[in-house]
């Protein structure tokens, strides 16, 4: 009798661990979705207008002049003398960037540019969200379009992806497989470029993960993969969290771990001689050691901005918005050292290496005509302010299938061993040989491939299923 009694308690007990597992661990793991309003004033009684509008970008004489007035009353400060790059920008070259912009850019030509591909707006939560919707030209029999959002950060801006955006619509076109074609989402974070700015503090990147589901709700897509990096990196990593049964895939090219155990510290210390113990390759030991070198000092002296915006965003952001010489400075000094901070040490920051000024200043003047430096600084205050790892989403884990595409020249390393602590799935990692923090910008072949590849994998291995067994 005792040992009947026994085996009921005991499966009893395995019936309850495993209905509690099921019914409330699932529940505790998924990141809970944001319903606020963050329009001006108080939520009006009447249901939100969900009507999506077709959207231009538009300029004016008016703006065009006033912008070269600016321009042409700029005071520069001469650098010191074999400085560089390593005070910031140098501005003897700054000053040959200010006069290809008054007297050779024409940002008329720029916006027929931006407008090749379908812009959008739709009221979410009060504010009106930018989007571009660009469905592939033509598609071979028996194929589906897989849709793809794809999330940009500061201080860039939707305008990154518009290289690699033709890559996956139209892959057959330059060359390459159409064997997975994509139909692609591009929002601007609100606060960014021509998505309106919150009216209300608190807007962080769970906030923007919820905007952006509910957008691709509204789209018709219970389905589709989310592509990021810098902001667009935890943005999408939060929309995985709080859907993960309706994303069927995250790709990233840039990861970060904001909750460092005992054995990721252990590794800073010991991976270096011992980089098998910690899951370090090769490649891992060249870019993370020496750490105080690669590392802490290197965080230290990127980093100043980022402690500005996420204190006090509105001092420097109203000088910016109010400056375009200074705003172009402020921007286009980190499109230098993130891209190769060996680029320090020239005198032009090495920017036409990478880019052409057209398409640096094209990035600039969407910060400029929309005037949104201001609430694009305040999302760091919104995210950092806030505790760094203190946040939910920093102790939940991701368990959707993941990839990730690690740049050489990004600001801070990865290992694949820190980010499956906190990517549980990841299907590809992948050392790029080349490229930095602005990928999509700098490389678009490498990660329309690295998607490709990763999106292959995906779909051949069915792995969403599997997460959702």
């Amino acid at each position: 009798m005792p040992v009947i009694m026994l085996l009921e308690i005991l499966l009893t007990l395995a019936f309850g661990a495993a209905a509690y597992l099921y019914f409330f661990r699932k529940k505790e793991e998924t990141l809970p979705i944001e319903d606020r309003w963050w329009g001006s004033g108080q939520k009006p009684d009447s249901e939100e207008d969900a009507t999506v509008h077709p959207f231009k970008v538009e300029t004016t004489d008016e703006e065009l002049n006033d912008l070269f007035r600016r321009l042409d009353q700029a005071r520069f400060t001469e650098p010191l003398e074999d400085s560089c790059f390593y005070y910031g920008i140098n501005s003897v070259y700054l000053r040959k960037v200010v006069s290809y912009w008054r007297n050779q850019f024409n940002w008329k030509k720029q916006v027929e540019v931006l407008n090749k591909f379908p812009h959008f707006k739709t009221k979410i939560d009060g504010i009106n969200v930018h989007f571009l919707h660009v469905k592939p030209p033509h598609l071979p029999e028996g194929h589906s379009a897989k849709p793809l959002l794809m999330v940009h950060g500061w201080p860039g801006s939707f305008y990154e992806f518009y290289k690699v955006i033709s890559l996956l619509t139209d892959p057959a076109s330059h060359g390459l497989s159409d064997e997975h074609i994509f139909e692609v989402i591009c929002p601007s974070i609100p606060g960014y470029g021509f998505s309106e700015a919150p009216h209300k503090q608190g807007f962080d990147s769970v906030c923007a993960a919820s905007v952006f589901y509910k957008l691709m709700l509204r789209l018709g897509f219970h389905e589709f993969y989310a592509q990021g990096g810098d902001w667009g990196w935890l943005i999408c990593t939060n929309l995985a969290q709080i859907a993960p049964n309706h994303v069927k895939g995250l790709h990233l090219n840039l990861v970060s771990v904001l909750n460092m155990r005992f054995t990721q510290l252990l590794s800073i210390l010991l991976g270096r001689y011992f980089p098998g113990l910690f899951g370090f390759q090769e490649e891992d030991v060249r870019r993370m050691f020496p750490f105080l070198k690669k590392g802490l000092y290197k965080m230290l002296m990127e980093s100043g901005y980022a402690h500005i915006q996420a204190t006090k965003p509105d001092t420097v952001g109203c000088g910016l918005n109010d400056s375009p010489v200074g705003l172009a400075a402020y921007i286009l000094e980190k499109f230098s050292t993130w891209t190769d901070p060996e680029y320090r040490k020239l005198e032009d920051g090495g920017l036409e290496r990478k880019y052409t000024l057209d398409d640096l200043l094209t990035n600039v003047m969407i910060y400029w005509v929309s005037g949104c430096m201001v609430s694009a600084m305040r999302f760091y205050k919104e995210n950092i302010g806030k505790g760094i790892g203190t946040q939910k989403h920093d102790k939940l884990p991701v368990r959707v299938p993941t990839g990730v595409a690690s740049f050489p020249n990004e600001i801070m390393h990865t290992p694949r061993s820190w980010a499956q602590k906190k990517y549980t799935n990841i299907i590809t990692f992948n050392l790029m040989p080349k490229g930095g923090h602005f990928a999509a910008f700098e490389e678009p072949e490498l990660v329309a491939a690295d998607i490709q590849q990763f999106v292959g994998k995906v779909e051949r291995e069915e792995c969403w299923r599997e997460m959702r067994k």
